[in-house]
């Protein structure tokens, strides 16, 4: 006999097994839910670890704050396409020398990352 109709034989039943757990949906739906699952179509599917996630981007907005007691700067930048970021006012992490590049009221380019972390500014150009 062929591998591969071999092996199909082997994995049949373990497929058919698996789509009749036998639980039933009411049963689920009693089921508390872990922190980190979401539910869609009404079935719980466990969403990605956000620590895993970081991504990066650049924008163009203006400094509206300087705070060096809590080491940010806040921006209001225009939207962010490549994170499907609309345009806002926030507050961004930065080290004390890129806190120290910039002013209140200053257009800027920057780039940054971002995930479950925070987001933290990595370098800055004046505009």
């Amino acid at each position: 006999m062929r591998t591969t109709t071999l092996m199909s034989l082997l994995a049949l039943p373990l497929a058919l097994a698996a789509c009749d757990s036998g639980q039933d949906t009411a049963e689920m739906n009693d089921m508390p839910m872990a922190e980190n699952e979401m539910i869609m179509d009404g079935e719980e599917m466990p969403m990605m670890d956000a620590g895993s996630i970081m991504q990066t981007a650049s924008a163009q907005g203006t400094v509206t704050a300087i705070d060096a007691e809590a080491g940010t700067i806040t921006v209001d930048h225009g939207p962010v396409p490549a994170i499907e970021w609309p345009a806002m006012t926030m507050a961004f992490e930065a080290d004390e020398q890129l806190r120290s590049e910039v002013s209140v009221g200053e257009g800027i380019a920057f780039e940054f990352r971002t995930g479950s972390e925070g987001s933290v500014i990595t370098s800055i150009t004046k505009e």
